[in-house]
């Protein structure tokens, strides 16, 4: 990812911010070629599916699992909007580099690299990059969502896993990273919960009814939080969940 904006930002022209800022139009002239014409409707389906590209992260990667988690922990601790929602996709962003950097150098050596040397073809190296993801996605899909997708679709359980259409797969890898996340997602809120029902307990036994409980816990669990190093153990346990 880093070394395609740095080759964007070496090809960009060496001109002034002052300079008028050409524009860029797409056509396909008057040819009769038909290479032509699909060269161009490829350059069509790339431009769309860069429109595509944040759907692509969110579905396709260890994304969805850490936002919702980190969702949860907010509000097991009650803070409201602390960390705001800016830090916390940012975090989330990063790990997910973190987490995706060894798929993605694998495809970047094993598709990238040779079609840029031009040892292969676009259609090789598309199907050399789906390799590494497909296997990112398959070992943290559920075999019973993978199912159900399949049989929904009245396909046949394949003979390999790698013979899963992609269809089946991003939707079958969104609703088992959905579950990991709500599972994790109630560990973190147990502890959270048991304070909150001992601070009303205490409080009603005091006779103190008219004090909102979440006054007196809201610190507690701020405090209880920081010292158990929460945001170590919440990094370590997303990280040991993708077998990092």
């Amino acid at each position: 990812m880093f070394r395609f904006v740095l080759l964007l930002l070496l090809l960009m022209p060496h001109t002034s911010w002052a300079a008028d800022i050409p524009t860029l139009s797409l056509s396909l002239g008057d040819s009769n070629d038909p290479n032509d014409w699909f060269t161009g409707l490829k350059i069509l389906a790339f431009m769309t599916i860069l429109t595509l590209a944040p759907s692509i992260l969110v579905m396709m990667t260890s994304f969805t699992r850490i936002v919702v988690v980190f969702a949860f922990l907010r509000q097991a601790l009650g803070t409201q909007q602390s960390p705001p929602t800016q830090i916390l996709i940012g975090l989330a962003l990063f790990m997910t580099m973190f987490i995706m950097m060894p798929v993605w150098n694998k495809i970047d050596a094993e598709a990238i690299q040779p079609y840029l040397a031009e040892d292969i073809n676009q259609s090789v190296a598309f199907d050399r990059a789906l390799a590494p993801i497909r296997s990112f996605m398959l070992k943290q899909t559920r075999e019973d969502d993978l199912l159900l997708f399949l049989n929904a679709a009245h396909i046949k359980k394949p003979q390999t896993a790698d013979d899963t259409p992609m269809y089946v797969l991003i939707p079958s890898f969104v609703i088992s990273e959905l579950r990991t996340a709500f599972e994790i997602g109630f560990l973190i809120y147990i502890p959270f919960v048991v304070l909150d029902l001992v601070v009303a307990s205490v409080l009603m036994s005091m006779g103190m009814m008219m004090l909102p409980p979440v006054m007196i816990s809201l610190p507690l669990k701020i405090i209880l939080f920081v010292l158990v190093d929460g945001w170590h153990l919440i990094t370590g346990a997303l990280l040991q969940s993708f077998h990092m």
